[in-house]
């Protein structure tokens, strides 16, 4: 997708994403979220959606997964299986390509055994959301954005995003609230254990949206992040071809 097709006309937008960029959904859980979006723009060529686990486990574990694989494929995304989130800047299809968007909703590092303390899950969770954000950043367009969706208050707050990313040279634009019900269609699976098909609950939460880091001082704002926050202001204010939730 060319750098110009983003003003173009009819372009249609369901909240912070449109049909006019390039979005790298991981961790998509039984594709839901993806096609929410391929939905809501109608096609779904933008978007590269991918899972964690392979075709066979997927379709084992989520029983909407094999009809929104095939719808997604239909409406023109790009389906991958098997993406291992900390190490996707090598894997064959992304490592030659960079992304306007690259979302990662509710990263979790899955469920372990009952003795694990509760420290030493936030450092696994900690692990993977350093590992998704350090391969992120090589697969970004120069003004392009990261998108996690995380619950907000203890024990989520440990995991201190806006630290991680800052150690993969990225910087926080803004955090806003994320809201299930402006992605129709969209539900958020455990992923893991015996329960993996049943939604967990989402309380408190915020998208997190991060960019590349200027080389200016830090007491100064990132001239990367300020265009990039502006052009989607005016990008916004242009088209307000939003979709209706």
């Amino acid at each position: 997708m060319t750098r110009r097709g983003r003003k173009g006309k009819g372009v249609k937008w369901l909240k912070h994403y449109s049909s006019a960029q390039s979005i790298l959904i991981i961790g998509d859980g039984d594709f839901s979220f993806s096609m929410a979006l391929a939905t809501a723009f109608g096609s779904g060529a933008n978007l590269v959606a991918t899972s964690l686990d392979s075709y066979e486990a997927l379709i084992c574990k989520y029983s909407e997964a094999e009809s929104n694989v095939m719808e997604l494929k239909i409406t023109g995304a790009t389906v991958l299986h098997g993406v291992n989130a900390k190490k996707m800047k090598s894997h064959t299809y992304l490592k030659t390509r960079q992304f306007d968007r690259i979302v990662f909703n509710f990263p979790h590092a899955g469920f372990k055994a009952k003795d694990y303390k509760e420290v030493q899950m936030v450092s696994l969770h900690k692990v993977l959301v350093k590992g998704f954000l350090a391969n992120a950043r090589c697969l970004l367009h120069p003004y392009g954005e990261i998108h996690i969706s995380h619950k907000i208050g203890y024990p989520y707050d440990e995991w201190n995003l806006e630290q991680l990313a800052s150690e993969s040279s990225l910087t926080m634009i803004k955090k806003v609230k994320f809201q299930k019900e402006d992605y129709p269609g969209y539900n958020q699976k455990r992923g893991d254990g015996a329960k993996c098909n049943r939604s967990f609950p989402l309380g408190e939460c915020c998208t997190f949206q991060f960019c590349i880091k200027s080389e200016e001082p830090e007491e100064e704002t990132p001239l990367v992040c300020l265009v990039a926050a502006l052009a989607n202001v005016n990008l916004s204010q242009s088209h307000r071809n939003y979709v209706t939730v």
